[in-house]
C-alpha cells in the first residue's frame, strides 16, 4: 500500500488553490446563462432587435477567444496568478460598469471588456490547478473546477430569471460584484505561489497580433454569413492564420508551439473534439431561451426552471467523470460524452411549438448527460499531454476551443435569424421564421457533433498507444 506523504500545510495550500480557481470558474458561465433569460428584457429596454441580442452574447465570445491564448502564454512567462488576479479584477470592474448602460452600444462595449476578463481568468486557471495537482489526482481536481462551471450554469437561468423577473436584467450584474470582490480577497489571502515555468523566454507580441486579427476577421466573418464581407472577412483570417502558422514555426518562443499539434496528437485531436462540441452544443441555450418565451409564452422565471435540467446534469457528472478519467482513457469516456450529446441534438432537430415542456426538460437532460461525461475527461486529456512549460498555452487552448466553438455555435444561430428573420423584432407575425431557424440550428449541430464522435474516438487510439506526457 502507498503511504500518502503530503505535509499538512500542502493539502492546504492545494485546497485553497482549488476554492479559488472553483469560485472563479462560477462567475462567468453563471453570467452567461442568466444572461440568456434576460435577452427579451434586455431587448425591450434598449429597443434592440434580433442582431443586437446576439452580439450581446457574441461580442463576449469574440474578445475573450482573441486573448484567451496570449494571456495563456504570457501567465507562463511573467506569472498565472498575476494574470489571473488582474482577470478578476477586470471582470468586476466591467459588471459593476454595465449595470448603468443606457444603451445597447454601451451594453455591447462592456461585454468586450468582459470577454478580456474571461480570458485572463481562464487562459491561467486550468493551467495553475495542473500544476498544484499531479496525475492521479488531477481529473478529480479538474472535475471539481468544471463543476463549478455547470454549477453557474445551473444556477443561471433559475436566479437569473428571478432577478430579472422581480428587479429587472441590470440586477444580474449587480448581483456579481460582490462575488468577484470575495474571489479577489481569497487570492490576496489564500494564494501566495506564483507560477512561471517559462520566465525569461520573450513573450510573442507580433505573433499575438497576427493570431488576434485572424481569429477576429474569422469570428466577425462567420458571424456575417453569408454576405458578401461575411466570406471576405474568412477569405482573410485563412490568409492570416497561414501567415500565423509559417511566423510561428520560425521564432524560438512562439506564442504557440506547432509542435503541440505537429508532434502530439492527443493534445490535437483532444482539442479538435472540445471545438467541434462546443460549436455543437454553445446555442442550445440561445434558441431554447427564445423558444420558451416567445413561442411558449413562458415568463424568464419559468424558462429558467425548465432550462436549469440541462447544467443539472452536468453539474452532477462532471467530478465524477473527472475522477474516472484518472483510472480510465479519458478519450473513451469522452467518445461515450459525445455521443450522448449528438443523440439529444438529433431529438431535438423534430421539436415543434406544440412540444411537451417534459419533452424539452427530458431531451435537456440527455444532453447535460453527455456534456457531463465529455468535459472534464477530454479537459484531463489536453493539460496531462504537455509539458510543464507549455501549461498556460494548453490552458489557453482549452479556453480558446471553448469560445471560438461558442462564437461558431453563436455565429449560425445569428445566420439563421438573419436569414428566417432579418433585422424585425421577434414578434407572433415573425414566430415561424424562428422555429425555422431554431430546427434549421439543431440539424446543423446534429452533424458537426456526429464528426465530434469521430475526432475524439481517433484520440482514443492515440492514447491507448501511450502518447500522454504527464502520467497516462
Amino acid at each position: 500500500m502507498t503511504m500518502n506523504t503530503e505535509l499538512p500545510e500542502e493539502k492546504t495550500f492545494k485546497k485553497a488553490v482549488l476554492l479559488v480557481s472553483t469560485f472563479a470558474a462560477f462567475l462567468v458561465p453563471f453570467l452567461t446563462s442568466a444572461l440568456n433569460l434576460a435577452l427579451p428584457s434586455i431587448g425591450k429596454e434598449l429597443h434592440a432587435n434580433a442582431i443586437s441580442l446576439g452580439w450581446v452574447i457574441s461580442s463576449f465570445l469574440l474578445s475573450s477567444a482573441i486573448f484567451l491564448l496570449p494571456f495563456g502564454r504570457l501567465g507562463d512567462i511573467i506569472g498565472r496568478k498575476k494574470i489571473f488576479t488582474s482577470g478578476i479584477l477586470l471582470f468586476t470592474l466591467s459588471t459593476f460598469m454595465i449595470i448603468f448602460s443606457g444603451s445597447i452600444t454601451t451594453l455591447i462595449i462592456l461585454r468586450v471588456f468582459q470577454g478580456i476578463s474571461s480570458a485572463l481568468i481562464f487562459g491561467t486557471s486550468m493551467a495553475i490547478l495542473t500544476s498544484v495537482f499531479q496525475p492521479g489526482e488531477r481529473g478529480k481536481a479538474i472535475g471539481i473546477n468544471i463543476t463549478a462551471t455547470y454549477l453557474g450554469l445551473s444556477l443561471g437561468p433559475v436566479i437569473g430569471g428571478l432577478l430579472t423577473h422581480y428587479f429587472g436584467w441590470r440586477s444580474i450584474f449587480a448581483f456579481l460584484v460582490p462575488f468577484g470582490v470575495v474571489s479577489l480577497i481569497l487570492i490576496q489571502r489564500k494564494i501566495k505561489t506564483e507560477w512561471a515555468e517559462a520566465i525569461g523566454e520573450k513573450f510573442d507580441w507580433r505573433g499575438s497580433v497576427i493570431y488576434g486579427l485572424a481569429l477576429a476577421s474569422f469570428m466577425y466573418g462567420f458571424s456575417r454569413l453569408p454576405s458578401s464581407t461575411g466570406w471576405i472577412c474568412i477569405v482573410l483570417a485563412v490568409l492570416m492564420a497561414v501567415l500565423f502558422l509559417l511566423f510561428e514555426n520560425k521564432i524560438n518562443n512562439p506564442v504557440f508551439d506547432i509542435r503541440l499539434i505537429m508532434k502530439n496528437r492527443v493534445f490535437a485531436f483532444s482539442a479538435v473534439a472540445a471545438l467541434i462540441n462546443y460549436s455543437a452544443t454553445s446555442a442550445i441555450g440561445f434558441f431554447i431561451s427564445l423558444y420558451l418565451q416567445y413561442l411558449k409564452g413562458l415568463d424568464a422565471r419559468t424558462a429558467g426552471l425548465i432550462m436549469i435540467s440541462q447544467p443539472i446534469a452536468m453539474t452532477l457528472l462532471s467530478p465524477l467523470a473527472g475522477k474516472l478519467s484518472d483510472k480510465k482513457n479519458p478519450g473513451a469516456i469522452a467518445s461515450v460524452g459525445m455521443g450522448i450529446t449528438a443523440s439529444g441534438l438529433i431529438l431535438l432537430c423534430f421539436v415543434t411549438s406544440e412540444t411537451s415542456d417534459y419533452i424539452i426538460v427530458l431531451l435537456l437532460l440527455l444532453m447535460g448527460i453527455g456534456f457531463g461525461l465529455f468535459s472534464s475527461p477530454n479537459s484531463n486529456a489536453i493539460m496531462s499531454s504537455v509539458e510543464k512549460r507549455h501549461l498556460g498555452v494548453a490552458s489557453g487552448v482549452v479556453g480558446t476551443m471553448r469560445m471560438v466553438g461558442q462564437m461558431m455555435s453563436m455565429g449560425i444561430a445569428m445566420m439563421l435569424i438573419s436569414l428566417y428573420i432579418g433585422k424585425l423584432t421577434i414578434n407572433p407575425a415573425t414566430y415561424p421564421g424562428l422555429i425555422s431557424a431554431m430546427r434549421t440550428g439543431f440539424i446543423i449541430f446534429s452533424i458537426l457533433s456526429v464528426f465530434g464522435i469521430f475526432a475524439s474516438l481517433a484520440r482514443h487510439e492515440k492514447m491507448r498507444k501511450g502518447e500522454m506526457a504527464n502520467g497516462f
